[in-house]
């Protein structure tokens, strides 16, 4: 079920909006964990038990840490755990990738494993699983006694499906006692209309030209054509998934629950290591907190840390997609930082550097994109020598139309250039305190304008969903 469905906006959310506020608070994390699974259940039937099974596993592995005599006895539960949950994924999203690598390697296929359909959401609720049982071997928490309060955190409908990457210590005292403030209510409206609005108003207007154009042959495209169809793949995943997350932190403060910020205008950034502290910050800081601090960050030397960081970013890669192209979209990252700790960055740091800062670092992205989005590395490397092939602007005359130039204008400005150039009207989107009159007015038009293309049955896809 999409957050920007008529089944979702007009019957899901309704309901059990006004059911959990009329309920007593002790039956509150009962029923947010049975809509959730429902909310599951919808698009993914078959998955529940998958879902259900991993809240199991980690929560009986979680008490068995916990309550173990000895150290060697919590390593030894907390290595089940990990074998427990990396298996799932492994096996769910990773074993084809593998077989087919290894297939393609011999002269004759070797095993022959039939398609294994990919549970959504199993990237995000295994990392949230998986930072629970290590923070409980770290003594950061205790271990969730109440299996519905630990299903609830894993399952909860809001981040289930594509995040933003919910840490259980961010969110522990939460499960127990929630404010219900009215004025909470009503940022969290607030902030789901305007990822409403970013989703369905401005990514999936770009994503059906984003989509047209990376269907062509790029032995036969022209830069123009080329450029114009990665700038708006890039608008468009920055405008699905940040309003995703806009959504689904909006239905968190509605509930009760504050989710971190998942984004940060990503696209001012002035250095890759800047763009990864502003991008998908939940994953990130994962990534960080639990596998780049643990090998040694960089308290080990240049060698040790340029090392860590492929790692990571490997695994980043890894995390996005099983597909050659996401591993080298992940390593392409990890080079770049490698270089810019090699001295690049302290160069770009220079006094009236600024401009070029910020257009390596968007240039660095984009290329990067056109790996993230083929299908194949083969796609990718056509695809980068169609954005220096000679063309014509009349190439484009099939893609500008209103319907996509105003929303590639009005993405551009509003990724970034307008709350940098606005710093008070930044601070106000994010005042959880204020309320501004013409912006309830111009919110409740969006909201009409998104219903309408909803109705139409427009182009409604979640890139993230595939992750």
């Amino acid at each position: 079920m999409l957050f920007s469905s008529m089944e979702f906006l007009w019957v899901f959310l309704p309901l059990v909006f006004i059911i959990y506020r009329v309920l007593e608070h002790r039956f509150r994390n009962w029923f947010l964990m049975l809509v959730s699974v429902i909310f599951y259940a919808w698009g993914e039937p078959s998955y529940v038990v998958l879902l259900l099974l991993s809240i199991a596993g980690n929560y009986a592995t979680g008490i068995l840490i916990e309550d173990a005599p000895d150290l060697r006895r919590k390593k030894l539960y907390l290595t089940i755990s990990m074998l427990f949950n990396l298996a799932l994924i492994s096996y769910f999203k990773y074993a084809n990738f593998f077989v087919d690598s290894i297939n393609h390697m011999l002269p004759e296929p070797a095993v022959d494993l039939a398609a294994i359909a990919l549970p959504i959401g199993i990237s995000f609720y295994t990392f949230q699983a998986i930072s629970y049982d290590i923070d409980v071997y770290r003594q950061t928490i205790r271990a969730q006694r109440s299996f519905v309060d630990l299903a609830l955190y894993i399952s909860f409908f809001p981040q289930l499906i594509a995040g933003p990457i919910v840490k259980y210590h961010d969110i522990e005292a939460q499960l127990g006692r929630r404010n219900l403030a009215v004025e909470d209510t009503a940022y969290g409206v607030r902030r789901f209309l305007y990822g409403l609005t970013k989703k369905v108003l401005i990514a999936n207007s770009l994503a059906r030209v984003a989509d047209e154009i990376f269907l062509l042959n790029p032995d036969g495209m022209s830069a123009p054509a080329a450029w114009f169809g990665i700038l708006c793949y890039t608008l468009q995943i920055y405008y699905d998934f940040s309003g995703y997350s806009d959504m689904a932190i909006g239905l968190g403060k509605m509930f009760g629950f504050t989710f971190m910020e998942n984004f940060n205008y990503p696209y001012l950034s002035k250095s890759i290591q800047e763009f990864w502290r502003r991008w998908h910050i939940s994953l990130s800081t994962w990534f960080k907190e639990y596998l780049y601090i643990p090998l040694g960050g960089s308290r080990a030397g240049d060698g040790r840390t340029y090392c860590n960081l492929i790692v990571v970013f490997l695994a980043t890669g890894l995390w996005h997609g099983a597909n050659w192209t996401f591993v080298l979209w992940g390593l392409f990252h990890g080079v770049f930082l490698i270089i810019e700790r090699l001295g690049w960055k302290r160069l770009l740091e220079r006094r009236g550097w600024s401009p070029v800062a910020h257009l390596y670092a968007l240039l660095v992205v984009i290329f990067g994109l056109v790996l993230f989005r083929s299908d194949t590395v083969g796609y990718a490397f056509g695809y980068w020598q169609a954005m220096f092939r000679p063309g014509s602007l009349s190439d484009l005359a099939g893609y500008c139309n209103w319907m996509t130039l105003v929303p590639f204008a009005v993405g551009i400005l509003c990724c970034g250039p307008l709350q940098q150039w606005c710093p008070r009207l930044r601070a106000r989107l994010y005042d959880e305190r204020f309320v501004w009159g013409p912006e309830s007015v111009m919110l409740m038009i969006f909201f009409g304008l998104s219903i309408i293309s909803i109705a139409s049955g427009s182009y409604n896809p979640f890139i993230y969903f595939r992750f």
